[in-house]
């Protein structure tokens, strides 16, 4: 007996469950005999008992009732749900009609509770011999409260008799379940020194100490200043009673916070799709915005394409009329020198050369005057290459500008954005804490600054939007303007020029061409010039295919087509690489026009010149020029 008991409290509650399938596996094994005869079952567990037979129902429901008794032991409940479970999944299963099986429940009815005074409450008699002589009063309270001071009394309140005397004391604990272990504690301290409420009752009681005890239904229901006192402090109320009342609450709050967790992710769920779209917003903005630096950058560079071609036109035109002029003032020395020697030899002819002298000091006169004119004309444009030169830098700085105001107005919205979703959250957290609400007033003022902020930022971005185009647009003429002068002082030997890109080199094709042609035909080779530049220009011909460098995609020119591999069977590989190099140009330059477009060329190095490059090169031309005094006569 010694040995089970021992075993018994071994075993702990969540080690039933282990046993039970210990068990079970016995019962399933054989080791341990349930069935005796047809009908007959025993119980295995209980053999000591009076009854031993029972039909399978009966001994399901002994097995059930054990199992979920509360005041068994861990081990007896295991081994009886361990034989239920054998009985209902090994021997039910066997029989035509499934067991019904009733759940043993044990009683809790009320009236089986005992009841105690609600808040605990404890009574303390005798006070005659702790308090003889005195009236109670305030301090005698106050001392009989230190003296029970172990059981953290939260009120004495001393009751008279009809004399005025001490009679009782009310000791009232805590109400929760900390209140109840100190009360049972104060009834339990009276009983073993045998000063309790049984005591206290005998006919014959000790009278030198202080009795004490719990106080019940009886004491609440009887008549007197204690149960008077009882009646209106407190009400009856049992364990269990709390407990049902506790575990009452303890689900009315589980409900209502898993509401309130409900709620509180369902809010969070809006968030965090309010942030996905305000993040996706933001990604479209700066696609926006980095398309719209890119559209801005392209017409930055054609505009200067286009200033490049027209500052080519006008230096190659002024250089041209500067060798037109050189060529006339030599003629014109030339002759004066002649009508000098003529006039030395012979006054017979001194009317005719007097006639030539006065045409050619007219001539003279009009070549001053175009010189004049060829002066003006440099010096307007050198104005226009320093204007356009000022117009550029004010446009990059305007550029500028705008980049990094588009660039706060986007880290601003940022900014607002992540703003509103604190200011969201912050929201959904509740209104009771004071630092809260202070957070969010701070909160809503500084996102109404970044709104107001933002709004003027939008202003000034437009403004300054607006002034950009009208720059550009005042460039853009100034560059035209540009290209019309610029070719006029281009020469042949100048470092920068214009060159037509796209358009086929034809001394190189001739050069190529004269390598496979046995007879020098100037009409046949400029025929088959003529062909290949209407070939380049054929929209329909497009000998082009794309591939992949890194992430970009590339075009470049087919190895495999059918005209070209013609054209270098015909004239070979120089002439090949001309034609081809033709259309990458155009391919790059003019796609949709497939017709030559002239761009400012350094033809010293043989790549495209920048606008700056072009610009100095034209100032310093005109420097050297002014300094040689060679535009006037």
């Amino acid at each position: 007996m010694e040995h089970s008991s021992s075993e018994d409290s071994e075993l702990s509650d969540s080690d039933i469950v282990e046993h039970k399938e210990e068990t079970y596996a016995q019962l399933r094994a054989g080791k341990l005999k349930v069935k005796h005869g047809d009908n007959a079952f025993r119980c295995p567990f209980c053999l000591g008992k009076k009854k031993q037979d029972y039909n399978l129902k009966d001994l399901l429901q002994h097995a059930t009732g054990i199992g979920a008794a509360p005041k068994r032991s861990a081990k007896v409940k295991a081994t009886h749900l361990g034989l239920a479970m054998f009985l209902e999944k090994d021997i039910a299963s066997s029989l035509e009609k499934p067991l019904q099986i009733v759940v043993y429940k044990p009683e809790t009815t009320k009236s089986k509770e005992e009841v105690y005074v609600w808040p605990w409450m404890g009574i303390v008699v005798n006070l005659h011999y702790e308090l003889t002589g005195e009236a109670f009063s305030n301090e005698s309270e106050d001392r009989l409260r230190a003296q029970l001071s172990k059981f953290r009394p939260h009120k004495v309140t001393i009751l008279g008799d009809d004399k005025d005397q001490p009679f009782c004391a009310i000791v009232q604990f805590a109400k929760d379940w900390s209140g109840l272990k100190d009360a049972l504690a104060f009834e339990k301290h009276f009983i073993v020194e045998q000063y309790g409420k049984t005591n206290w009752n005998k006919i014959n009681c000790r009278k030198d100490d202080l009795y004490g005890w719990l106080a019940r239904s009886d004491d609440y229901n009887s008549s007197g200043p204690i149960g008077g006192h009882l009646r209106e402090n407190g009400d009856l109320r049992s364990v269990g009673d709390l407990e049902r009342e506790g575990m009452q609450e303890t689900e009315k709050r589980v409900a209502q916070y898993t509401h309130q967790i409900e709620v509180t992710n369902k809010q969070m769920s809006e968030l965090e799709l309010k942030n996905y779209q305000n993040a996706m917003k933001l990604d479209r903005m700066m696609e926006e915005k980095d398309q719209l630096v890119e559209e801005h950058n392209e017409k930055i560079r054609k505009m200067q394409k286009a200033a490049c071609r027209d500052s080519r036109k006008i230096i190659d035109e002024n250089i041209r009329l500067y060798g037109k002029l050189e060529a006339k003032k030599k003629e014109i020395d030339r002759k004066g020198k002649q009508l000098e020697k003529l006039a030395t030899k012979s006054n017979t002819n001194r009317e005719k050369l007097e006639a030539e002298k006065e045409e050619n000091a007219k001539e003279n006169r009009l070549l001053n005057l175009a010189t004049q004119k060829k002066k003006e004309q440099d010096e307007k444009l050198l104005r226009l290459v320093e204007k356009q030169k000022q117009e550029k830098e004010d446009a990059l700085k305007k550029l500028y500008n705008l980049e990094m105001q588009l660039a706060s107005k986007q880290k601003l919205e940022l900014e607002i954005e992540q703003l509103k979703g604190k200011f969201e959250v912050m929201s959904h957290m509740g209104e009771e804490d004071t630092k809260l609400k202070e957070k969010l007033d701070n909160l809503r003022e500084t996102l109404e600054e970044k709104n107001e902020e933002m709004e003027g930022m939008d202003s000034l971005n437009q403004t300054l939007i607006i002034k950009e185009r009208r720059t550009n647009d005042e460039l853009e003429e100034a560059k035209k303007e540009l290209t019309k002068e610029l070719p006029k002082m281009s020469s042949v030997r100048s470092q920068i020029g214009v060159r037509r890109m796209g358009e086929l080199d034809q001394k190189a094709f001739y050069a190529a061409c004269k390598e496979k042609i046995a007879e020098d035909d100037p009409e046949e080779l400029a025929l088959l010039c003529s062909k290949w530049e209407d070939e380049i220009r054929q929209p329909e011909w497009h000998p082009f295919k794309v591939i992949l460098v890194g992430e970009e995609a590339k075009e470049i020119i087919k190895d495999d087509d059918e005209k070209l591999q013609a054209l270098k069977a015909e004239l070979g590989e120089k002439a090949h690489d001309v034609v081809v190099k033709a259309l990458l140009e155009v391919n790059e330059y003019n796609p949709s026009g497939r017709y030559p477009l002239p761009e400012l060329w350094n033809f010293k190095e043989d790549r495209k010149a920048p606008m700056g490059e072009v610009a100095a090169y034209i100032v310093k031309r005109w420097k050297a020029n002014r300094r040689k005094n060679t535009y006037y006569s």
